[in-house]
């Protein structure tokens, strides 16, 4: 196996542990502040396997992903971070169709960001976020994320069911 392929799993396994942890998360700062590790991780893992697309929208991320943390991203920011996102995106995709996964899932989360303070609409931003990924990573074989993209999904879709029954 290729050093970068196990270097980029070795990321993509610290990563997975990140987004894994904020799933669990009770409120929106916790959740938010263990999604800026797991975007740090998702960054070298990008790197490490030629992954252009994903690491430019990774970066906007981790910025965007601060912004919020510290109650920052206003609606101009947001919007700025969503172009910036979607153009940086575009210009380093090496990847095809699959290179826009990364495109679509940040940008659209960029503006879930900033327009919901509701956890549970936080928790479906975060499966369609994780589906979209979860095909990208596949493809450029970050399989640990892979594997935790898709069962993180399941398990987000089961703490809505909770969430919603014990309403």
């Amino acid at each position: 196996m290729p050093a970068y392929l196990i270097i980029g799993n070795i990321f993509s396994l610290l990563s997975a542990i990140c987004i894994a942890v904020s799933v669990i998360k009770k409120n929106k700062n916790d959740l938010i502040w263990w999604q800026i590790l797991d975007v740090i991780f998702c960054i070298l893992s990008n790197i490490a396997l030629y992954t252009y697309a994903a690491l430019t929208t990774n970066s906007v991320a981790l910025i965007r992903n601060i912004l919020a943390y510290k109650n920052k991203l206003t609606e101009k920011l947001t919007f700025v971070l969503m172009i910036l996102c979607i153009v940086a995106g575009l210009w380093a995709n090496n990847r095809g169709i699959i290179g826009l996964f990364p495109i679509v899932a940040s940008a659209s989360y960029t503006v879930l960001m900033y327009t919901t303070r509701n956890d549970q609409q936080m928790r479906y931003a975060l499966i369609s976020n994780l589906l979209l990924w979860f095909v990208h990573d596949f493809y450029v074989q970050a399989y640990p994320s892979a594997l935790t993209d898709a069962a993180l999904s399941v398990w987000t879709a089961v703490q809505i069911i909770r969430h919603r029954q014990a309403a």
